[in-house]
């Protein structure tokens, strides 16, 4: 018979009888744990995701909100996704979420109440969600009511861009320095002004692309306050980034409305600023003020041109600043002035929208006038150019980009002319058009598109066309002279009378 091999051969006769049971048992124990080992699997503990949507908080209408999701987690470090949903706002509200699906939202409310929002955050390990409240509010705008005497600050309150921090109800005199700082709002109670004034009075508005600064009526339409006038003569007058809008309730100087007028003497800077909807002109540089610096300002909407100035600062005016969008006349309108004996050559570069300069009355150059090729001078009913004997004229257009000088209103004998007294050998009108001149006699009883006259004066004209004189073409007298081909270097067409006239 087989032997079993958990069986003992020699047991100690102390062992009992239920002892020997135990034994046995053990052993089969130990025998069936022998033939079932094997290695197992380690049990992978249950993983959680946690979203946190971030503290409540308490914001302005108009503020910049961001929520931010970035404090939710996974237990397991798995890469989460994210989504922002709006659950809750004020009735009125129209806004909508930024970056919904980022792990920051944003949002600008626009009505006083509470938003909630709800972040869901998921990943390979599951999902979860939260929620945060923003509650906004709206600051009341402080009133302004008394003039400027000490230094002081304006400071963006009221974070709605469409929202004023600030209401003028009275007109106010700035006899003191004063600094606008980005984001400000200032709104004008009907038929107020504001006088930047000399002996200490002084203006500092710097704005910011994304922040501007903002000068408006409470009531926004044409014609709603009087506008800015600056009479200070300090060098630190700035105005960048800033809106001049509703203004020409009344004339601002004599019977002229505009919506910053500068006095004589007095001096500013304006880069990158908005004048728009004024009842009158955007900006009027009197005689003697001083443009010290101008660039990529934007004119629409007046009632009158944008921008009316004297002839000294024409040459300030930059390239990229615009004066078509929609005013009553389209142009850079010059007052009756001149360019000043004393300065180096003035040059009239154009602008890239093609805005033609307009000229009111009489004319003087007494320096070095130069005008660029494609450049448009306008000139206003029976206006005259007078190159004086201290003065020249260049105005040499190409083939492509021709200069011209025209009526306002483009119909025959409009203006009167050009007149030339110089001698200097400077003195040129080529590849330009001179039309509807001849309004009226300009030297000697005689009208003409172009006159040169007297001793020693003198003026080359090639490849220009000139039409729709009152009178002649061109008129040379009083010891005066031309280029030889004058008659057959240009072209002429329906003048009044004889196109070239030469009186020795």
């Amino acid at each position: 018979m087989k032997t079993n091999p958990y069986a003992f051969s020699i047991l100690p006769s102390s062992f009992t009888a239920p002892a020997i049971k135990l034994l046995f048992f053990v052993a089969a124990a130990a025998a069936l744990l022998t033939g079932c080992k094997k290695e197992t699997e380690p049990v992978e503990p249950a993983g959680a995701v946690t979203a946190n949507a971030g503290p409540d908080q308490n914001v302005q209408v108009g503020q910049t909100v961001t929520v931010d999701g970035s404090a939710s987690a996974d237990s397991k470090g798995k890469p989460l996704t994210y989504q922002w949903t709006l659950i809750r706002k004020p009735a009125k509200s129209t806004l909508t979420l930024a970056a919904a699906n980022a792990v920051k939202a944003t949002f600008r409310p626009d009505e006083v109440g509470e938003y909630e929002l709800e972040l869901a955050v998921s990943s390979a390990t599951g999902k979860s969600s939260d929620k945060v409240i923003v509650t906004a509010s709206v600051a009341e705008p402080l009133a302004i009511n008394a003039s400027i005497t000490v230094k002081t600050t304006l400071v963006d309150r009221v974070l709605n861009p469409e929202l004023p921090d600030y209401i003028v109800t009275k007109s106010i005199d700035v006899n003191h320095e004063l600094t606008i700082n980005p984001g400000v709002v200032i709104a004008f109670e009907r038929d107020v002004r504001l006088n930047i004034n000399d002996n200490g009075g002084l203006v500092i508005a710097k704005g910011e692309a994304d922040n501007k600064i903002k000068f408006v009526g409470v009531q926004k339409t044409k014609g709603y306050w009087v506008g800015i006038a600056n009479y200070s003569g300090s060098n630190a007058n700035v105005f960048e980034h800033t809106e001049f809008m509703h203004t020409g309730s009344r004339p601002i100087y004599s019977t002229t409305k505009s919506a910053f007028f500068m006095s004589a003497r007095s001096q500013v800077t304006f880069k990158n600023c908005l004048f728009s909807q004024n009842d009158g002109y955007g900006l009027f540089v009197y005689e003697g003020g001083i443009l010290r610096e101008f660039s990529k300002n934007a004119f629409t909407n007046h009632t009158e041109a944008g921008i009316l100035l004297d002839a000294a600062n024409v040459a300030t005016l930059d390239a990229a600043s615009t004066f078509t969008g929609g005013n009553g006349r389209n142009v850079v309108e010059i007052t009756n002035s001149g360019i000043l004996k004393g300065t180096s050559e003035i040059v009239w570069a154009g602008f890239a929208d093609k805005t033609p300069y307009r000229i009111n009355g009489e004319f003087a150059v007494t320096t070095g006038w130069k005008i660029a090729p494609g450049v448009t001078i306008e000139l206003n009913r029976d206006a005259v150019i007078r190159v004086n004997s201290d003065g020249y004229l260049i105005a040499k257009g190409t083939n492509t980009e021709k200069i011209t000088f025209t009526g306002a209103d483009r119909t025959a004998a409009y203006w009167r002319g050009i007149i030339c007294y110089s001698s200097d050998s400077k003195n040129a009108v080529e590849n330009a058009e001179v039309n509807n001149a001849g309004s009226i006699a300009i030297v000697s009883g005689k009208k003409a598109a172009i006159a040169v006259y007297g001793t020693r004066a003198t003026m080359s004209i090639k490849n220009t066309r000139i039409s729709g004189s009152g009178g002649y073409g061109v008129f040379v007298s009083y010891g005066a002279s031309a280029n030889a081909d004058l008659t057959t270097a240009n072209t002429f067409e329906s003048n009044a009378q004889t196109n070239v006239l030469i009186e020795k």
